[in-house]
């Protein structure tokens, strides 16, 4: 037994350990596999081996320590829990034997995870269920969890949109105070803030929606002028009727966007709000923020101003009827329209040609890439894919919203405060291989510097008229970085504009809404809460996570819906390739799956400059944009991915016939 002494120098010795050890903060990352990585606060990563992995949880904050292991390689050992930011997930029951578990959905937690009884509301295997972590494995790497919710069975109807909202936090209903602030507003509400606005009431704006639209946010007219025309775009304002820092403006920011989910959309704001008191519905008085532009006969845009004005919109035309009406078609509904809204329709439609003819000039025009509509049936699930066509209505009200998006951003900059979309262009990670692309396949344009916005705008044009061994702008639309959300003007490289910004979608994106805060208090004194940079940052983080749950849910139906395809063969366009394989974008309906190289006979090696994969013996090439015939070959429900089975490809330079694997 040890005396006094040696106790004390046993402590002694810990305690010298312990302050000599070196210890590294960081975050962990996951992988799709058991083992993980550390992501330092210093900029490196640290391996963690599957027995680390198994303590801690993707995001958690930890101090690390780092061993040598065999060949000179170390891998991190934790050391320390300092933060966990996962609570919740959510994921499928299991009974295995005598233990309950949950089977995790969420990336990254590549584990079951042990319900202990009274934790369980009595679910039943396969229920899909939304958990939190009721005991951090961070001990023994044994954590456990509770169900606080039963979300539903695989195959009851709508249980893919239940499980995505969960999934990600959301929420299809409002708090109590949001919902008491939309039940106070009526339409004596508007009547009572129509002083001091402008009466434009009886002017011919109208409105250009898909029919089923409800929430319309923008109406348009123009008139001619001696040097091109007056065009003038209203948007609803919510801010009129929401107070700043309210329970629907502080839910709505929290929110970030409206999801547009198949079939049920999930608002920003309250339908009574965003659906009928700020919808520019025909024939009522609606409270609206105009941006008037002078656009000249070249589609260069001249002096503008905003107004707060009363309109009352003379209809609520179609995308279709629009068509229409540009192509001279004499329909009914085209006749019965008042002659001074067909006037303001055709003005309109020249308006847009020169604007879209200056932008294509001296700006950056995005390619229309086909898109396709999901009709579910009443089960929520996919009945039929059918094409969404883009037709001169749509690129009308296109024009009509960059032009004034241009003057809200110009305005902006102007002022001591701002709210403004940049694009950096190319990403930094990727610049090595631009320039080796262009160096091997456009040798005359590796001069131009893709790092600058004018050296970026004018190698995305010469893109447009190359031909080269490979799809060079295609390639570069894959080193794309994300456009990010700031406080100061700067360019959007992916449009080609110095500067940007977006208000004309306020009912549906908060940033739109803020924008509208800030031009009001900029040009009326109006009250406004402004944002921080870190509130900025999460209002970007929810924008994205919005659009990553909308994307989720579509991946689910889509893979539901491919297990009703025939065994035909299918044609379709390369869209994406990986150094396992490549994915496949279907003509008809849009489904993308994938190609595996393990069913292709030998190996391939991937190259990340041409995103081509190469046969390492015959040369076989498969690259993005080549056309290919597939057939289906089943789903992994897990991953929920679509599977081809590649039929025959398009010679790319080889000299050979590329049939099926």
């Amino acid at each position: 037994m040890l005396n006094a002494d040696a106790l004390n120098q046993l402590r002694q010795l810990k305690t010298n350990i312990k302050e000599s050890k070196v210890v590294f903060p960081g975050t962990v990352k996951s992988t799709n596999g058991r083992f993980g990585f550390v992501a330092l606060d210093e900029g490196r990563d640290v391996f963690l081996p599957p027995e680390e992995m198994q303590k801690v949880l993707p995001g958690d904050r930890v101090n690390v320590t780092e061993q040598e292991v065999e060949k000179g390689k170390t891998q991190g050992v934790v050391d320390e829990l300092l933060e966990t930011r996962l609570t919740t997930f959510v994921g499928r029951y299991l009974i295995k034997g005598k233990g309950h578990f949950v089977v995790p959905e969420t990336p990254g937690i590549n584990r079951w995870i042990f319900i202990p009884p009274k934790e369980r509301m009595g679910a039943e295997p396969d229920d899909f269920v939304y958990c939190q972590i009721h005991r951090h494995p961070i001990k023994d790497g044994k954590g456990q969890a509770k169900i606080l919710r039963i979300i539903g069975k695989a195959g009851e109807p709508g249980i893919e949109r239940a499980f995505t909202l969960a999934n990600f936090d959301l929420t299809d209903t409002w708090p109590e105070n949001v919902q008491q602030q939309a039940d106070s507003l009526t339409e004596d509400s508007i009547a009572a803030l129509t002083d001091g606005r402008e009466d434009r009431q009886a002017q011919p704006y109208v409105t250009i929606d898909s029919p089923g639209t409800q929430d319309m946010d923008d109406a348009l007219m123009a008139t001619p002028n001696a040097t091109g025309w007056t065009l003038s775009i209203a948007i609803a304002d919510p801010t009129a009727l929401i107070d700043p820092d309210s329970p629907a403006e502080q839910e709505a920011f929290k929110r970030a966007t409206a999801i547009y989910f198949p079939g049920e959309p999930l608002p920003m704001l309250p339908d009574s709000i965003s659906t009928r008191l700020c919808s520019l519905m025909p024939d009522v008085p609606r409270l609206v923020l105009v941006c008037d532009l002078q656009v000249n006969n070249d589609g260069s845009l001249g002096d503008y101003s905003f107004h707060q004005a009363v309109i009352s919109s003379k209809g609520k035309l179609s995308y279709e009827l629009v068509s229409h009406l540009i192509e001279g078609r004499e329909d009914d509904d085209i006749k019965a329209l008042p002659d001074e809204v067909g006037n303001s329709l055709d003005q309109l439609h020249q308006v847009a040609t020169a604007l879209r003819k200056w932008r294509a000039e001296h700006a950056l025009l995005s390619s229309d890439r086909p898109e396709f509509r999901l009709r579910l049936d009443e089960n929520r699930r996919i009945r039929l894919i059918e094409p969404s066509v883009q037709n001169e209505a749509h690129r009308l009200v296109e024009e009509c919203m960059v032009a004034a998006n241009r003057c809200a951003a110009d305005f902006l900059s102007k002022q001591d405060h701002g709210l403004f979309i940049q694009h950096p262009g190319l990403r930094d990670d990727r610049a090595d291989n631009v320039r080796k692309l262009l160096e091997g396949y456009a040798p005359h344009l590796a001069e131009l510097n893709a790092n600058t916005a004018e050296g970026f705008k004018a190698l995305m044009k010469q893109c447009d008229q190359l031909e080269a061994e490979v799809p060079i702008k295609a390639i570069l639309s894959r080193q794309l970085a994300r456009a990010e959300l700031h406080a100061e003007a700067g360019p959007h490289q992916g449009m080609g504009l110095a500067a940007y910004t977006t208000f004309t979608s306020p009912l549906r994106k908060f940033s739109d809404y803020y924008v509208h805060r800030l031009i009001k208090a900029a040009l009326w004194g109006t009250p406004i809460k402004a944002l921080d940079n870190e509130q900025l940052e999460v209002l970007q983080a929810t924008q994205f996570r919005a659009r990553q749950a909308a994307n989720s849910l579509e991946t689910w139906l889509r893979a539901d819906f491919a297990k009703t395809l025939p065994e035909d063969p299918m044609e379709g366009t390369i869209s994406r390739t990986v150094p396992s394989g490549f994915f496949v974008r279907l003509d008809n309906n849009g489904l993308e799956g994938f190609v595996s190289c393990r069913d292709l006979d030998g190996k391939f090696g991937f190259d990340p400059i041409t995103l081509r994969l190469v046969h390492n013996k015959n040369g076989r090439i498969f690259q993005i944009e080549q056309r290919v015939t597939v057939s289906f070959a089943g789903v992994d429900d897990e991953r929920r991915q679509i599977n081809f089975k590649l039929i025959k490809a398009d010679e790319i330079s080889t000299g050979q016939n590329n049939e099926g694997g």
